[in-house]
């Protein structure tokens, strides 16, 4: 797909980019010199169709470190005219320039053949393309690829990470998709979507109600992490992460950190116990063992991402009740250590919000937990779509995932938690999960290019101050109470229903008593 030589950026750093022959077709190029303008590099274009005499008297001319030639016709074709330009290029006595060739992947097997270029591009290697223009060696894909998400986060940019959740009711089979994600080099983390029983019950097998998945991978020993980690080293060697689960969450953490170098941690403060009936934990219990969880990763310098603000807007919880919990969980984070924060924002949630709402309450939130940053506390912001708001039908699906993707780009992510399109109708096979990554990918990388900015419309504008004031009225509410990283004061957010979602009903045995007073 790719080849690069070592060597060093120029001091100058100069591009020189053509399309030859009979070629017309500019976009390649002309995206390409865009995102090297974004690394400093000096650039010209000379166009479309222009012969192997007029690239090489530009050549002499603008004395270019780089010449990049575009051809995106018939490779039959094309091979000669390459065979030409390179044949009178050594002869002009200008041939010392570093070659570059985008092209058909047919045409750049053929020009390879030949030793035409020192480095091919054929399309879609956005990874590949900012290394090269970082001057990065990838010749090693393993040791170039980073497997600590701050250093990939920085790796990548200006691009976010690309993550999907992934696993099937089959170890062996997400085993197999695993490894063929990873091969396919479009995510930088695989989320393992661990099934119910696995996230509850690893350490008790005797509670588990499945031997077969439900709801994820059936993983049932150490070895099956083992086994999945191995599957993706390869490929562009993407990081594994899994969430926290719902019981035993320091003893499990300890597991995920030593089997799959669990990327960053993902624990909730209210969630994931009998109130949202996803693990046994009574509230106040599970929100000393969450807060726990949360000082074990800060000892370790693990990033922490907390699981809070979209679990409240999926039961209809109000904008600034959403917001104070994200703000509240950020809070805490800080408090108890907690040095690189991955802040998450689900788009889309409730289904119904308009795109000028969602984008005032997502800004309100990232303003609110942002202004915590200090030498200490980093803030990494992460968007994805929201679950509820795809379709059944899948072609509508896949416009409701770019339109939300491109609505996340005006927070400008470290990363974006791809969410397949196929989610309303099946769980995603590796498949669905690679044509969702793509479809993604595209939309970054033309909102990298150029985007209007819909932060200054001045009805995102207010709606985002109304937000911020209420819910630093909520939080200032639960700082009156006493000290957040408490559980028993934790709890008394929820007793006295300063967080309140209407989907708590009355049946629900943490919110029945609140449910009452609620709707008195």
């Amino acid at each position: 797909m790719f080849l690069f030589v070592n060597r060093c950026l120029p001091v100058n750093k100069k591009i020189l980019a053509s399309c030859i022959g009979n070629c017309a077709h500019v976009a390649g190029p002309i995206n390409f010199l865009r995102l090297a303008e974004k690394f400093d590099y000096d650039t010209t274009f000379l166009g479309p169709s222009k012969s192997p005499e007029e690239i090489i008297k530009a050549i002499e001319l603008k004395k270019p470190d780089i010449v990049a030639i575009s051809y995106r016709l018939t490779p039959e074709t094309g091979i000669g005219e390459l065979v030409n330009f390179k044949q009178l290029l050594d002869a002009s006595g200008f041939g010392n320039v570093e070659l570059l060739l985008g092209a058909l992947p047919n045409l750049v097997s053929e020009a390879k053949k030949e030793n035409l270029f020192d480095t091919y591009f054929q399309g879609g290697e956005t990874t590949s393309v900012v290394a090269y223009l970082k001057g990065e060696d990838m010749s090693h894909a393993q040791s170039y690829f980073s497997q600590n998400v701050l250093d990939r986060i920085k790796q990548n940019k200006p691009f976010p990470l690309l993550r999907h959740h992934y696993g099937v009711p089959s170890l062996e089979e997400t085993i197999t998709g695993v490894n063929k994600i990873s091969k396919s080099g479009v995510l930088d983390v695989i989320s393992l979507g661990l099934d119910q029983d696995a996230q509850s019950h690893f350490f008790h097998p005797e509670r588990m109600k499945n031997e077969a998945g439900a709801g994820g991978v059936p993983v049932r020993t150490k070895d099956d992490l083992k086994k999945l980690y191995q599957a993706s080293k390869t490929g562009n060697f993407p990081l594994l992460r899994t969430y926290a689960g719902t019981d035993d969450l320091i003893d499990f953490a300890e597991l995920i950190t030593d089997t799959i170098n669990n990327a960053w941690s993902a624990i909730p403060i209210f969630w994931f116990n009998q109130m949202d009936g996803r693990g046994p934990m009574e509230l106040e219990y599970s929100l000393k063992v969450h807060l726990d969880t949360i000082s074990w990763h800060a000892k370790r310098n693990i990033p922490v991402e907390i699981l809070e603000s979209h679990h409240w807007s999926m039961r209809d919880a109000t904008d600034e009740i959403a917001v104070a919990s994200g703000f509240l969980g950020a809070y805490i984070c800080k408090q108890l250590g907690v040095t690189d924060y991955i802040s998450q924002y689900m788009f889309n949630t409730p289904a119904h919000t308009t795109q000028r709402d969602d984008l005032a309450k997502m800004l309100a939130q990232k303003e609110l937990i942002e202004s915590l940053e200090t030498s200490d506390f980093t803030v990494y912001t992460q968007t994805r779509t929201g679950l509820v708001s795809y379709p059944v039908d899948m072609a509508k699906a896949k416009g409701q995932l770019a339109s939300s993707t491109m609505l996340q780009m005006q927070l400008n992510p470290d990363i974006i938690h791809v969410v397949s399109f196929t989610e309303a109708n099946h769980a995603a096979t590796a498949d669905d999960v690679i044509e969702s990554a793509n479809i993604v990918k595209r939309v970054v990388e033309n909102s990298i290019n150029g985007m209007p900015s819909m932060q200054y419309d001045p009805y995102i504008l207010e709606r985002k101050n109304i937000i911020k004031s209420q819910a630093l009225g909520i939080f200032n509410q639960i700082l009156a109470l006493g000290d957040p990283t408490k559980p028993e004061i934790l709890k008394q957010v929820v007793d006295k229903g300063i967080f309140w979602a209407p989907q708590l009903n009355r049946y629900n045995p943490v919110a029945e008593a609140v449910y009452e007073i609620k709707n008195d």
